[in-house]
């Protein structure tokens, strides 16, 4: 007798099944619980590895994206005041009433701070400073006045603490869009810039062009006059922020000239320690129009001088552009510029580029 070959029907899977691992419908029907249990398990395992190495990669996407962020500056978070520092970058304001600071504190009880200051974060656990003084200064009055904890701690964009070099640039950049930053406070970065031996800097004049090279010529220049004034007379000076750019210039060129007049201007200064702003000018001003400071009443105020200066020459014109006409009158140190338009209509910065070609073009350097 012959034997009775038993044929199996065996599927055989497509190729496409087989290359992705994948198990057909009718083979998992035809397979014992166990068999399927393994494959729904191994099919489960390639799943979450798969899912497990999408969360790997977007992990390390946004660590790429906080790292970024934190080295703008753009990670905020609130930090006590206690641990934010100025050692890096000094400034040069000083004591005395700021009615623009009441106003600062005014809108922080009632609003809060709408713009964080900017810090770098130190390995000390410490915020060195790079932006926002005034601000800092605000929550410090607030914390001493209210005693609340609000004002314990100050919203603030925290970057990673870069080379001094940088830091010192970044700040530049930061404060010279500020409307009231004076050229003394310009000068005082340059001389604290070229004073850190970090930055092996030769000069005053070599900080001026690396921190301000942005700046137009002529502001380089007015900036280096205040850094030659202020190393003359810093000891003295009480509020060398408010000195006017024309003031700080010219004085700066009389004591170049007239070798021991810095001595003479010192020596008024100091002979008047309770005077404000205005009279701390006013004896710088005196230097520039009679050679010798005004001699001082009891009550801290200039007597009245004994005799009229002759009065200094002065250029009157006109100037035509589109049918309107500008008068102009110049003199020394003063020019005055008269026409039928609201100059407050124009923004700021556009009048400061206006302005800084003007001088260039002075200068020859448009």
């Amino acid at each position: 007798m012959s034997r009775k070959r038993r044929i199996f029907d065996i599927e055989v899977p497509p190729v496409d099944d087989m290359e992705t691992g994948k198990t057909p419908a009718k083979a998992l029907a035809r397979r014992g619980p166990m068999a399927a249990a393994i494959s729904e398990n191994a099919e489960a395992l390639r799943d979450r590895r798969s899912t497990e190495q999408s969360i790997v990669e977007e992990n390390q996407k946004l660590a790429q994206e906080f790292v970024r962020l934190k080295r703008e500056g753009l990670v905020v978070d609130r930090i006590p005041l206690d641990k934010v520092v100025s050692e890096r970058l000094l400034r040069d304001r000083k004591a005395g009433p700021d009615d623009e600071l009441a106003e600062l504190k005014t809108s922080i009880r009632e609003v809060g701070l709408s713009n964080p200051i900017r810090v770098e974060a130190r390995e000390d656990g410490n915020y060195e400073l790079v932006q926002g003084m005034r601000r800092l200064q605000a929550y410090r009055e607030l914390l001493a006045e209210t005693g609340e904890a609000g004002f314990a701690t100050i919203p603030a964009g925290i970057g990673t603490l870069d080379k001094p070099q940088a830091s010192y640039r970044r700040m530049v950049d930061e404060n010279l869009i500020r409307k009231d930053i004076s050229f003394a406070e310009m000068a005082t970065l340059a001389r604290r810039y070229a004073e850190d031996p970090d930055n092996d800097c030769d000069g005053v004049d070599a900080a001026v062009a690396v921190l301000f090279k942005s700046a137009s010529y002529t502001k380089r220049s007015y900036i280096r006059a205040f850094a030659s004034l202020l190393a003359q007379l810093d000891k003295c000076l009480a509020f060398p922020q408010e000195i006017p750019r024309n003031v700080g210039v010219e004085l700066k060129r009389k004591l170049d000239s007239e070798p021991g007049r810095a001595s003479a201007v010192s020596s008024a200064l100091l002979a008047e320690p309770e005077r404000d702003a205005a009279r701390e000018v006013a004896i710088l001003r005196s230097f520039l129009t009679e050679g010798e400071a005004p001699k001082t009443l009891p009550t801290g105020k200039a007597a009245a001088p004994a005799s009229v200066q002759p009065r200094r020459a002065k250029t009157t014109f006109q100037v035509n552009r589109d049918g309107a006409v500008a008068r102009c009158n110049a003199s020394q140190g003063r020019l005055e510029l008269r026409c039928d338009r609201d100059f407050t209509m124009i923004d700021r910065r556009d009048l400061e580029r206006a302005v800084a070609a003007f001088f260039d073009a002075l200068e020859g350097d448009g």
